[in-house]
């Protein structure tokens, strides 16, 4: 059964950083399509980094070039380093997981979700 749990959230003064990790089980980590997404209170869940089982990254214009996500295979996890945070990168970041298909920033587009780690950005 498909698992994914995320840790490396805290709490942070703006501008700095934090490494998220999530760690999946429960299927071929390198054939799926994994993202990283944040839902703050009264927000619409928000696609902000996917890598596809090639590699291919794709980033939400508002992190880009502060975010990057990265993954190992071997290892069966998926990283989000978060660099130059500010208050609006506070939320509750997730883990999604799925065999390719769709838009890779669509929630809709991903099956499998972990309980996510809280990310608070204090200026």
């Amino acid at each position: 059964q498909v698992q994914l749990v995320e840790s490396g959230g805290g709490s942070v003064q703006a501008g700095g950083s934090l490494r998220l990790s999530c760690a999946a089980s429960g299927y071929t980590f390198s054939g799926y399509s994994m993202a990283w997404f944040r839902q703050a209170p009264g927000k619409e869940r928000e696609g902000v980094a996917s890598i596809d089982s090639l590699g291919l990254t794709r980033y939400a214009d508002s992190v880009k070039g502060r975010f990057t996500i990265s993954k190992d295979n071997a290892k069966s996890t998926l990283w989000l380093q978060v660099n130059s945070l500010t208050p609006d990168d506070t939320a509750m970041y997730y883990c999604a997981a799925n065999r390719p298909f769709g838009n890779p920033l669509r929630a809709d587009s991903y099956k499998y979700w972990g309980q996510g780690t809280q990310v608070t950005v204090s200026s």
